[in-house]
This record gives structure tokens, C-alpha cells and sequence, in this order.
């Protein structure tokens, strides 16, 4: 009887496991992966796109943790060189247009992630809950699929930003904060992404939050903008962005974010 407890113990834990992983299923759709510290092929994203604000949240204190993310030695942002000069044509595209790009982050290592995992297990630890996940208890963020073992960050072609209007000299209002958790992050909240839609349908929400149409249209300028030139987004998160034609999709890396 006890190696049979011992025996389902460990099967539920196989499918745990699995399912964990299994977030961002549409971007983790290869099965063989390898972990890597060779930063050769990345670049400093200030020294190809000089026109990007920083602000790297994790390396910082506000964010969904309430603490600096282990892996975040300086408060820079890393691509890889393919994703970095895609990024140069949307900078260039944005400015004509009067704004400029700001980056929250970008490569994240692996580290990074493994904190994020500690982080979702301690279910006490709801500091920053009022700011980022107001409308959830805390055990749902793994099952829900909003905290993950793997991230498409670590694969060093992925970015989190939004932008920067340069005749206000403030962030553009996209309706909502970046990494909120819920629904009223999804590029489809209110809209159509596919057409542009405003529909106003916030039926998603759990409290009936809504934006507004000029706060789903500037949504719609980045996301235009980086689909123009070789992003694809992701179905969960406004903010979210990567290079279609990723040169690493099976490495997940793991040298810290500093300047290289």
C-alpha cells in the first residue's frame, strides 16, 4: 500500500510538472530544450536602439515580487542581435509617428524564473497583490497559467514595452498597468486586435473594468507597429512581443542581465 501512495504521489507530480511547463503553450511548442550561458549572440538593446526608455521593472522593486528579481544585475535590457535590429525598424516606425519606445524587459534569464516559481509557491507573500493581481487569490497563478517554469524571455527574443509619447512626455494610456493579471491585459479586452475593433465588451472582467476606445487604439499602434516588422504578440498580455523568426527557440538561457 505505501509504494502504491508513493506511486500516485509521484504520477501527480509528473503532471504537474507538466502542465506547469506547459504555459505559453503556444509559444513552447518545441520539446527539446538546452540551457546555455553564451551571451555571444546577444547585444545591449541601448546600443543598437539609442532611442528606447528603460524601465526595467524587475531589476527594481515595483512589480508583482515587491522585490529586486534574482538574475537583474543592472537595470539594462538584453536581445538577441536578430530581435534587436527588428526592434530598430519599430523605433524608427514609432518615432514618425511622435513616440518613442519604453522597454519594462526583455531577455530574462532563467534565474529570473526560478524566482518568480518561489515566489508563486509561498502563497503568504501578497505584497504587491493591490497593484498587480487584486482580483485573484494567489493560488491560482500557477493553474491559470500566469506564473511558469519556462518563459519565451529566457530564449532572448521576447520583450515586454509600450510607448512613449514625446509631445506629453508621458507613457501612452493603454488602459492598464504592465504585468496585471487578469483578463483587462488581453489584446482582445474591449477589441478586436485582428481589425482594430473597438467593441467595448468587457464582459471578461470580474469587475466590470473597461478601457476606453482611444486606450484601445493606443494598444493597437504598438501592436501594428511591432506585427509591421516581424513580431508576433501574445493572446494574454498587451505588452508582450516576440520575434517570429527567433534564432534560438529551443535554448533557454541563463547569464545574468548586465551590460555585455
Amino acid at each position: 500500500m505505501k509504494q502504491k501512495k508513493q506511486w500516485i504521489v509521484a504520477v501527480i507530480l509528473i503532471i504537474c510538472g507538466i502542465a506547469m511547463t506547459s504555459c505559453h503553450s503556444n509559444e513552447e511548442a518545441n520539446t527539446t530544450i538546452s540551457a546555455t550561458d553564451d551571451a555571444s549572440q546577444f547585444v545591449t538593446i541601448t546600443d543598437v536602439v539609442p532611442d528606447v526608455i528603460l524601465e526595467i521593472r524587475y531589476y527594481g522593486t515595483y512589480n508583482f515580487v515587491g522585490t529586486r528579481i534574482d538574475g537583474y544585475e543592472e537595470p539594462t535590457a538584453l536581445l538577441t542581435r536578430q530581435a534587436a535590429d527588428s526592434l530598430r525598424a519599430v523605433s524608427d516606425d514609432v518615432k514618425a509617428l511622435g513616440y518613442r519606445l519604453k522597454i519594462y524587459d526583455a531577455y530574462r534569464p532563467q534565474k529570473g524564473v526560478d524566482h518568480f516559481v518561489r515566489w508563486a509557491e509561498d502563497i503568504n507573500d501578497t505584497l504587491m497583490k493591490p497593484y498587480f493581481y487584486p482580483d485573484l487569490d494567489k493560488s491560482v497563478l500557477f493553474p491559470q497559467e500566469y506564473i511558469c517554469l519556462k518563459s519565451g524571455h529566457t530564449r532572448g527574443s521576447t520583450l515586454d514595452l509600450t510607448l512613449f509619447d514625446m509631445t506629453t512626455e508621458k507613457e501612452v494610456d493603454m488602459g492598464g498597468t504592465f504585468d496585471w493579471f487578469g483578463p483587462e491585459s488581453h489584446p482582445d479586452f474591449c477589441g478586436n486586435p485582428e481589425t482594430g475593433e473597438y467593441t467595448g465588451d468587457n464582459s471578461k472582467s470580474p469587475k466590470g473594468r473597461s478601457i476606453t476606445p482611444e486606450q484601445f487604439n493606443n494598444r493597437m499602434i504598438l501592436r501594428q507597429a511591432m506585427l509591421r516588422h516581424g513580431f508576433k504578440p501574445f493572446d494574454t498580455e498587451w505588452w508582450h512581443f516576440t520575434l517570429k523568426e527567433e534564432p534560438f527557440p529551443d535554448t533557454y538561457f541563463t547569464f545574468p542581465v548586465k551590460r555585455l
